[in-house]
């Protein structure tokens, strides 16, 4: 547990960190496969003695460069107080609700996501309108049970387990 300031990253005093994770690498298994098939294309290209294998091969890492600058673009924290999502570079707030402001926790995941471990974890605010989206995250069914666990007494939140194809 962690305890800072709200600027850049810090929390408010009185506010305790309780969970921070980026996305799981699995999230961009796609962009793994991509990837993997554009070094082949190259690698081939490459053993067969045609020109431009060279810019496959590239091509390929800047794709799992690509996979690793995006999987710290988003943070994602769960605090005494608020569920937040920052930018993982500036530690500048993108979004954030609070927990005594969360109506409804579901979970999406396909079936591959499923396999994998990972999921989305959508808060829904009580009034209705506003959406809290955290992807790709590693179980996401323990962090539901953590946010759970922080709701006010008597406060009811709905739960869902989504499942999409």
């Amino acid at each position: 547990m962690v305890k800072s300031d709200d600027m850049a990253g810090r929390l408010p005093d009185g506010e305790v960190q309780r969970w921070s994770a980026y996305p799981s690498w699995r999230q961009f298994t796609w962009l793994y496969f991509v990837s993997l098939m554009s070094g082949l294309r190259g690698w081939l290209i490459l053993r067969l003695g045609v020109s431009g294998g060279e810019g496959w091969v590239a091509g390929a890492a800047l794709l799992l460069v690509c996979a690793a600058i995006l999987r710290h673009w988003a943070q994602y924290s769960l605090t005494s107080q608020r569920v937040i999502m920052r930018n993982g570079y500036t530690g500048r707030e993108i979004q954030a609700m609070a927990i005594s402001d969360i109506r409804e926790v579901t979970i999406m995941q396909g079936p591959l996501a499923q396999f994998m471990g990972i999921g989305t974890l959508v808060l829904q605010s009580m009034s209705g309108d506003r959406l809290l989206s955290l992807r790709g995250i590693n179980d996401p069914e323990v962090i539901k049970i953590r946010i759970e666990a922080l709701m006010p007494r008597g406060h009811s939140v709905l739960t869902q387990q989504a499942r999409s194809l």
